[in-house]
């Protein structure tokens, strides 16, 4: 598994703003790809909002562009929709070319890729694609685990790409674009990693786990009175988290808390990560992914995955990320 590590952008002249559009770029395929930050938005229970973000560091203007960069326009109705196993599944498909899909993290959107898809669509076929759950695709209630985006991906590039493609995930996208890889490498060309979700697995852990809460889970006590009460505690707690994340102000005062350059937390960001919301379901697969989700990370480590990486691995990860350091960057390329 050839990798590449790149370091990321520094602050320029000590201004402490990240360079934009004059700053060092990625060669890709003999193209350039435009670095990309990830930040994590954490409210005070410790829930995760993963969020993506462009390195362009000035607001946007009256014609839509930030130093330069073209924007990709925002369209409240989203660009194309796929029916997957019945759902509606929303994606953007821009350029000609050798094919890159864009896959965001979590709590976000194509339209988190809102500077890199025009960029990227020069030289290549651009695809983002929103998962199932997030952003314009379908809040489907369904349990919510690793495996469906990782088969509604490879999907994705059965029946929509149609040719190998090179892989470009950020955040949650990053774990589900190495999944997608392992498990059908004859449609991956290459993974980008930006900042990317995942753990290593624990070596104190005891492996049995999982089949001692199955145990656990047969019990009539467990059943009848610890699990309903446990599921209605988590239900109020999260319902609150669910509220403060689709109040606008509370997103842009996080977002301008985590963000290197708050002029790029603009009403197009914001917008597009409070716009799902509203989704009369988007409650529900809040919990879902919450309780359920989130809670068994563990089973599909990134040991598991690296293990079985065969295609080029590209690392993008940046260094003032205050969530997620780079640290872990360093460990998968020693992995």
């Amino acid at each position: 598994m050839p990798v590449a590590s790149v370091a990321a952008l520094r602050t320029a002249g000590g201004s402490g703003r990240r360079r934009g559009a004059g700053s060092p770029q990625v060669g890709l395929n003999g193209g350039r790809f435009l670095m990309m930050q990830r930040r994590e938005l954490v409210t005070k229970a410790g829930i995760a909002l993963a969020v993506s973000c462009s390195m362009a560091t000035s607001p946007a203007s009256a014609n839509g562009s930030a130093q330069g960069l073209e924007i990709l326009p925002f369209k409240p109705d989203g660009y194309n929709f796929w029916t997957w196993r019945g759902r509606r599944i929303h994606y953007v498909e821009q350029g000609a070319g050798r094919p890159i899909v864009l896959i965001h993290g979590f709590g976000a959107s194509a339209f988190h890729w809102r500077y890199n898809i025009p960029e990227l669509a020069k030289k290549y076929k651009v695809y983002a694609i929103d998962l199932l759950g997030f952003g314009w695709s379908e809040k489907a209630l369904v349990d919510y685990e690793a495996t469906i985006w990782m088969d509604q991906v490879s999907d994705f590039l059965r029946e929509i790409v149609k040719e190998p493609a090179v892989l470009v995930g950020n955040s949650l996208g990053g774990f589900t674009t190495l999944f997608t890889a392992t498990e059908v490498p004859e449609l991956v060309r290459g993974v980008v990693l930006l900042n990317s979700a995942g753990q290593f697995a624990d070596p104190d852990k005891p492996a049995a786990a999982p089949a001692a809460e199955e145990g656990e889970e047969g019990s009539p006590l467990s059943r009848f009175v610890v699990k309903p009460l446990k599921e209605a505690f988590q239900r109020v707690v999260l319902g609150f988290l669910f509220w403060q994340s689709k109040q606008p102000a509370r997103v842009e005062k996080v977002l301008r808390s985590v963000y290197i350059d708050p002029s790029n937390v603009d009403e197009y960001l914001v917008g597009s990560i409070t716009a799902p919301t509203a989704d009369p379901n988007a409650g529900e697969v809040y919990y879902r992914l919450m309780s359920r989700f989130m809670s068994n990370q563990s089973r599909y480590t990134l040991d598991r995955l690296l293990g079985k990486l065969a295609c080029p691995l590209l690392l993008l990860w940046g260094d003032l990320d205050p969530w997620v350091g780079p640290a872990k960057a360093a460990r998968i390329q020693e992995f």
